[in-house]
């Protein structure tokens, strides 16, 4: 221990620095900072399950415009 304490004013100095820089984080702002992130990608992404519902719903829709047009078809070539 006594071979440090010639460099213990150049430690504590560091240490100040990495501190007063944030070089080290607090799990309490590293759970923030992840809930964040999560809020985020909430906002600006679209989950796997409402991307599948709406391609479901779209090829719904694609086959209730092809039986209407086969309808219509029909009831233009019947007159």
């Amino acid at each position: 221990m006594e071979q440090y304490l010639p460099y213990a004013a150049i430690i504590v100095a560091v240490f100040s620095f990495f501190t007063q820089f944030g070089i080290f984080v607090r799990p309490e702002q590293l759970e923030k900072k992840h809930r964040e992130i999560l809020e985020d990608a909430e906002k600006k992404f679209a989950t796997h399950t409402t991307v599948n519902d709406l391609k479901c719903q779209l090829a719904n829709i694609g086959e209730k415009v092809d039986s209407i047009y086969k309808i219509l078809l029909a009831k233009v070539g019947g007159e």
